[in-house]
């Protein structure tokens, strides 16, 4: 039987990357965004520039990253993602 996933959007994927990387999402949360990286390439790539940036230079929490910076990057995905 297989599963039906309500739709998750790219925009939800910015919003989630660091808890889905960080393992603090419920199952079901993870089924979703996995189910939207099956379908969306562009949001593939995201995941892992985010994993690798991350193993770069380490952690950085939310609270780290002043709004106006983190509106400016999802932006630029926004951007990025159109053009595609």
């Amino acid at each position: 039987m297989s599963q039906t996933f309500e739709h998750i959007s790219c925009q939800e994927v910015v919003e989630l990357v660091t808890d889905y990387l960080e393992g603090a999402m419920p199952p079901a949360e993870v089924a979703r965004f996995e189910h939207h990286l099956s379908l969306c390439e562009g949001c593939v790539f995201y995941v892992e520039q985010i994993r690798m940036t991350i193993e770069a230079v380490g952690r950085i929490g939310e609270e780290d990253v002043p709004p106006e910076i983190r509106d400016s990057l999802v932006d630029a995905f926004r951007d990025f993602q159109s053009r595609r």
